[in-house]
């Protein structure tokens, strides 16, 4: 059952999201499957790239956002989905043995206008490595129900 509802979400919440390492194997497994650029797949190729080694793929490090973010909030919360995800944006590269921590605030909440019991949020999420360097940000919506639903 949820624990979080539309009516508990306000504008300048911040949630952390825990945090956790990306292995080279990883990295590696992700690329070959998704996004088979050499500097995802190749870590002796990759030395030679302008990134001077391996890095996740974009994808990847979206992936992981979505993985904190759920483990560590939308499962307690009423979340009936997303209409989908804006400016994300890959700020730094993601190397192996890097460590991510999320976060994501609230920028509004605003209920259902044909009175339906939900409402949306609109929400900034981050994640940072182990230097405090921001790697990812995004922006995204989520429709979640209401008390009364």
């Amino acid at each position: 059952m949820p624990t979080r509802f539309f009516e508990d979400y306000h504008p300048g919440d911040v949630y952390e999201l825990g945090a956790r390492e990306v292995g080279e194997a990883e990295i590696l497994a992700f690329g070959r499957a998704y996004d088979p650029q050499y500097f995802h797949t190749d870590p002796d190729a990759a030395k030679r790239s302008i990134w001077g080694g391996l890095v996740a793929s974009g994808w990847h490090t979206t992936a992981i956002f979505m993985r904190l973010l759920v483990d560590a909030h939308m499962k307690d919360s009423d979340s009936i989905g997303s209409p989908g995800v804006d400016e994300i944006r890959w700020l730094k590269p993601v190397r192996p043995g890097d460590r991510l921590s999320g976060r994501l605030t609230v920028l509004e909440a605003t209920p259902s206008k044909s009175g339906a019991a939900r409402g949306m949020i609109r929400t900034r999420g981050e994640l940072a490595n182990q230097h405090g360097e921001v790697v990812l940000s995004l922006k995204a919506m989520n429709l979640i129900g209401t008390r009364r639903a």
